[in-house]
């Protein structure tokens, strides 16, 4: 589009000032119905508009939201890169964020084990060991490397020694570098476990209590699930392409 009518250009410029950048996408749904994109501007700017977090810290969530494997939206996590260096970060600093991400995958174990005893207990085949003296100690390295322990992680480590020692040098490599913050590490994984495309409540609760022990505010928190809950919006970035294609060759037909 080359030029933007003073209504639609207003808008476009609420956005990049309340957000920082601009995408080709956002000029084609500006096209299409400046009013929806007037409240998906109101609605993701709220954070950035009166949130505490420091910029490259929003970028982190996002980045996050987008890398996990639960939703790997390339575009995504290439643009907020982009603005989480423009607003400071280091390089070593997103790659830490993408590091803690990858470990989305234990949840298959956090889920699937208790369901495993569970199954195993009924059939009566479960051979569940006890917490010895080699356990224990993998056990007292995950507290000082993570900080915190979950009843969770007991039946893995009970039912398989080897793997969670791996587990526990794969997840704590990013706390062994420190390069980012606790807190912001927390936010982190507060940011793929309540992503709309995982829900994952065991671990939300779990890291949203490890924030508030590193000094997270009520604040904090809140802007975090605000900064996550824009990712809906992609349903239109992927979609309109589509939408103004399919609309294209449905047009040309009729000519």
């Amino acid at each position: 589009m080359s030029s933007l009518d003073p209504h639609r250009q207003a808008i476009k410029d609420d956005f990049i000032k309340n957000r920082g950048y601009w995408m080709d996408i956002w000029e084609e749904m500006l096209r299409l119905n400046p009013d929806f994109f007037k409240a998906y501007t109101d609605f993701s700017s709220a954070p950035w508009k009166h949130g505490t977090l420091e910029p490259k810290v929003k970028e982190f969530m996002y980045i996050a939201a987008d890398a996990s494997t639960t939703h790997l939206y390339n575009r995504g996590t290439r643009v907020h890169i982009q603005n989480a260096l423009r607003h400071g970060a280091s390089e070593e600093e997103v790659f830490e964020v993408l590091a803690m991400t990858s470990v989305l995958g234990i949840h298959s174990c956090s889920l699937g084990i208790p369901v495993l005893i569970e199954e195993l207990q009924a059939a009566g085949k479960l051979n569940k060991p006890k917490i010895d003296e080699r356990r224990q100690k993998i056990k007292d390295e995950y507290i000082k490397v993570r900080g915190y322990w979950s009843e969770r992680q007991e039946d893995m480590l009970a039912m398989a020694p080897e793997f969670f020692e791996a587990y526990l040098n794969f997840s704590g490599a990013p706390w062994r570098t420190n390069v980012l913050e606790p807190k912001v590490r927390e936010f982190v994984y507060i940011a793929i476990d309540a992503s709309t495309t995982h829900l994952y409540e065991p671990g939300l609760r779990l890291h949203i209590r490890n924030a508030i022990g590193y000094g997270a505010s009520q604040e904090e928190l809140m802007e975090i699930l605000q900064l996550i809950a824009a990712l809906g919006i992609h349903t239109m970035t992927e979609s309109l392409p589509i939408l103004t294609q399919e609309a294209a060759k449905a047009k040309n037909k009729k000519g």
